[in-house]
């Protein structure tokens, strides 16, 4: 700092260490918070041989540590200090739990609250780095806004933050002597490079705290009970992972309501039980929230702990060979390939066979709803083979959706010509109850008495509609674009503000899902609308897309002149919807060709 020097120190490492250039915001977060922060060590009145670590990469994920100082306090104790440091000068408290709003980039944005992330980036450094979950290094965390002058009331420090203030304490401008007492108290006895050494070298691996306390959450959540072939299929994958040093592949084959998900789900718990490296990944960003909400709904103050073994699927481009005992892979029909949205890579499959020793697809080849989607069984093995690893492939068919109702399933394949079924003459109509409806009016008046019986219940639809972006005042679901002016029906997509969390939050009935907010989850009941996007020509006996119809933009790109592809990717996700119900499900066609096919079809079964 005394020379100017520590901006450009900074970025060259980082660029030798990460491979890429910072953000001119990164580079201007230096300049600023490290100056409050040399000041505030130089006058801590600590030992020159503290070990101090900036931008620490936490490993196996895209998060960094602004800064970690290390030491000894009066009593010899090995301690490390985690300083999250926020440039901010003002903010907002909302009603959302450990978040807040503030002025970041450009304009106002929802964000972690100071005190919640330097004490979940604490969490998982206890939780999974074995050097320090195995030694008495003790770990502190705190936030440092040094340009925030405390306003009354303090928005920040309200009673609903209080309880993540007391795990990591708020230090703002006017706290500097505060601070300083802080770091002299936990570290202020020095002797802390080897500690840095120490927490950098640190094998990944779950500790007894962290697998006890996911244990319990399955032990006490009735969703994620393992029946018959489910049993099977987790004990084969447990069996498989246990000897990692033969690299595999294992794909499990099921469509929708075959339990995927919860053996996916078990075998997370199970692998963490072997003491591995293990990671949930799913590409569905709604999919991974409501996971971690459902896990974590009996004891949600550790929705971090349990948030930390989850992972988007486009974050292990730089992971390095074989890091991970274990990679779990749920939706895998939905992996990426190069020029997907926020994707750095050429291939998702090949990043997440790379960088783990087993590796286990759960996949529905016929779930894929995106030109970009390319994970499919041929791909899988292809890569597999590539690398070495050893296939073993499996297929679940026992249905534990639709109340059990197969025959439903199977109606959809044939009725939606996904693909012909040899049953498809009906089902157990008491067991699975799916009607088809004139108006979108009625679908809701449904939708919404059985959430007042006490059931889950959500309205969903095709993308037929465009969705007006939240920076034209559409941030909560405030316009309402699913319009049908014929039945003078209308209702907002789902909220950006709530999009991860649409299906398990009150608001969610007012507003209609897509499949973007729904694969992979399931409800007791849903209302499903078809759009104008898939229609029927009675004459060819066919159903088709209407590309001018369809308003996924990323969902049709490339294939204006491939009317096949289209068509297939819309009705798969159709089947999506229209399968995601345990009880049953209402429908409503916008096309008129397409209700009088389907009316005819049900009549064959109701006879």
């Amino acid at each position: 700092m005394d020379r100017n020097q520590i901006t450009v120190e900074i970025e060259q490492a980082f660029i030798n260490k990460m491979g890429m250039k910072p953000s001119p915001g990164e580079k201007r977060a230096w300049n600023n918070s490290m100056r409050f922060m040399e000041s505030v060590i130089r006058n801590a009145n600590i030992a020159d041989d503290c070990g101090v670590m900036i931008e620490y990469n936490i490993p196996a994920t895209s998060k960094r540590i602004d800064f970690i100082v290390a030491g000894q306090d009066t009593e010899g104790r090995d301690n490390f200090v985690i300083v999250e440091l926020k440039q901010w000068d003002a903010a907002q408290a909302t009603d959302r739990e450990d978040v807040v709003v503030a002025y970041i980039n450009g304009r106002q944005r929802e964000i972690p609250h100071p005190s919640y992330q330097a004490w979940s980036y604490r969490q998982f450094l206890d939780d999974m780095n074995e050097a320090i979950h195995s030694s008495d290094l003790k770990s502190y965390a705190c936030a440092y806004l040094h340009n925030y002058r405390v306003p009354e009331p303090d928005p920040l420090q309200s009673e609903r933050y209080q309880h993540i203030i007391r795990e990591a304490p708020l230090f703002m401008a006017d706290d500097t002597a505060k601070l300083q007492a802080f770091l002299h108290q936990h570290i202020g006895k020095g002797n802390g490079i080897n500690l840095l050494y120490l927490i950098e070298n640190g094998k990944i691996r779950p500790s007894k705290k962290l697998i006890d306390h996911i244990d319990g959450l399955f032990k006490g959540n009735t969703e994620f009970i393992l029946l018959d072939e489910q049993k099977v299929a987790y004990e084969t994958i447990i069996s498989l992972a246990k000897d990692t040093s033969q690299k595999k592949t294992v794909i499990i084959n099921g469509g929708p309501g075959t339990g995927k998900s919860v053996i996916s789900m078990n075998a997370l718990g199970g692998l963490l039980k072997q003491k591995l490296n293990v990671k949930f990944v799913a590409p569905n960003a709604s999919f991974r929230t409501v996971m971690v909400e459902t896990l974590a709904k009996q004891q949600p103050r550790n929705k971090a702990r349990v948030r930390g073994l989850f992972a988007g699927s486009g974050q292990f481009v730089d992971t390095p060979e074989n890091f991970f005992d274990v990679l779990v892979v749920d939706e895998a029909h939905r992996l990426k390939g190069k020029g997907a949205y926020q994707y750095r890579g050429i291939n998702q499959i090949e990043d997440i066979i790379k960088a783990s020793k087993v590796n286990v697809f759960f996949i529905d080849e016929f779930q894929r709803i995106r030109p970009d989607d390319i994970g499919t069984v041929p791909q899988i093995k292809r890569i597999a083979e590539l690398h070495g690893s050893e296939i073993h492939e499996y297929t679940l068919s026992a249905q534990f959706r639709c109340s059990g109702a197969e025959g439903f399933i199977n109606w959809v394949d044939d009725v939606l010509q996904i693909r012909p079924t040899a049953n498809f003459s009906g089902w157990d109509r008491k067991a699975f109850e799916f009607k088809l409806f004139d108006t979108p009016n009625e679908v809701y008046e449904e939708i919404k008495a059985k959430v007042a019986s006490g059931y889950k219940a959500r309205m969903l639809a095709g993308f037929a509609w465009d969705w007006t972006k939240d920076t034209e005042g559409n941030r909560n679901g405030e316009v309402a674009d699913v319009t049908i002016p014929e039945h003078d029906f209308e209702m907002p997509w789902n909220g950006r503000s709530i999009s991860s969390t649409w299906a398990i939050q009150e608001a969610g009935l007012e507003q209609i899902g897509c499949v973007h907010t729904s694969q992979g989850l399931e409800f007791e009941y849903i209302g499903v609308i078809i759009g104008n996007d898939l229609k029927y020509d009675p004459t060819t006996m066919k159903l088709y897309a209407d590309y001018n119809e369809y308003k996924d933009i990323m969902g049709k790109r490339g294939l204006k002149n491939n009317p096949e592809q289209l068509t297939s990717l819309i009705k798969n996700i159709y089947k999506v919807l229209i399968s995601r119900g345990i009880r049953g499900c209402y429908l409503y066609c916008r096309n008129q060709e397409l209700k009088e096919y389907l009316q005819e079809r049900l009549a064959v079964i109701q006879q």
